[in-house]
């Protein structure tokens, strides 16, 4: 059997569990959090965050990553939080040296923009590896929640990366049935694709939690995707990536689905409810809080005319009403559609 070392053990780790040892590998699962190991391993299951999916025995867990990242592992899944990725594939790294004779691929599975640098992820990943890994690295991206990907639900996703040989050999290890994975060399494209539309996740969950109607959500999914196009675009995307899964598809799914974490955000933002009080009751984390704040900074960086991204920072971080930043978005000088 295959042997997968998926770092992270939140909903999509698991749920990527899964779908791996459902395609006949031996899983290992490093979490950092000894409480979710420790319920992992009596009960297999994660009540809080998949309370409907089991942990297959054969599923090993644990905090120590040497007892994940094992002699002869050919793949390893990173699926941690953004804001944790450097930090986790600096550990990662420290254990590669075992494995490099039998390594075939790194794959990125989070979405999101690094706050200090503003660097992509898989560049994140890549600047804390030596050299010789670089070419190992991919992400993976595109409408795919945990929730349903863990119960077999068909899905399709994109996976991104330099090296045709190993997008090719990871494309066969991964898919199945349920789960379809197409390849892209655009990791560009892919990664602002998967990280934007959790932005644009908020503003539609603001726009529900406003009573306001469809007419509303289909002008912003349109114009949140031109935001997504424009800096993609800016930045060495090409503009068919960000119209296929990781972009248009990845967006309809988190901006309209009650899975989405980012799309819950912006509806009790949209009641009238304080950002601090809302992500203190979630059990997962928003990725597009963040990533707000990384996209903001890194599209005036680029001189890039973002404005439902703009609206969406100021009542984050700014306590701007949402009523209002419809109002101003709805309001600006008027132009022609691009």
């Amino acid at each position: 059997m295959k042997k997968v070392a998926v770092i992270g053990g939140g909903s999509w780790g698991l749920s990527i569990s899964t779908l791996l040892k459902y395609n006949g590998m031996s899983v290992s699962i490093w979490e950092y959090n000894e409480d979710n190991v420790k319920e992992i391993l009596e009960t297999r299951y994660n009540k809080r965050l998949l309370p409907d999916v089991r942990i297959d025995e054969s599923i090993q867990i644990s905090s120590n990553l040497s007892e994940v990242i094992l002699e002869g592992t050919e793949l390893i899944m990173l699926a941690v939080p953004s804001h944790t990725v450097r930090i986790v594939t600096k550990q990662v790294a420290q254990h590669l040296g075992k494995i490099k004779g039998t390594l075939r691929g790194i794959v990125n599975l989070s979405k999101g923009v690094e706050q200090e640098t503003l660097m992509r992820l898989s560049e994140v990943i890549k600047s804390e590896l030596t050299g010789e890994f670089h070419h190992l690295v991919a992400t993976l991206s595109g409408p795919s929640h945990a929730e349903e990907v863990a119960l077999n639900i068909p899905t399709a996703v994109v996976l991104a990366g330099s090296d045709e040989d190993v997008l090719l050999d990871i494309q066969t290890l991964l898919s199945n049935e349920y789960f379809r994975v197409y390849t892209s060399d655009d990791v560009i494209g892919v990664e602002l694709g998967g990280a934007i539309k959790n932005i644009i996740a908020i503003a539609s969950g603001l726009v529900s939690g406003l009573g306001l109607g469809d007419n509303t959500q289909g002008a912003l999914l349109t114009r949140g995707l031109a935001e997504i196009r424009r800096l993609g675009v800016k930045m060495g995307a090409k503009p068919q990536t960000i119209n296929g899964l990781s972009g248009i598809g990845d967006l309809i799914t988190t901006a309209l689905s009650q899975h989405s974490r980012n799309r819950y955000v912006g509806y009790k933002l949209g009641k009238g409810s304080k950002l601090d009080d809302i992500l203190e009751g979630m059990a997962m984390v928003a990725e597009g809080v963040i990533t707000t704040k990384s996209i903001y900074h890194l599209k005036n960086k680029l001189g890039v005319d973002m404005p439902i991204t703009d609206e969406i920072y100021q009542v984050l971080f700014d306590e701007k009403p949402p009523e209002k930043a419809i109002v101003d978005l709805m309001t600006r000088d008027l132009k022609g559609e691009d």
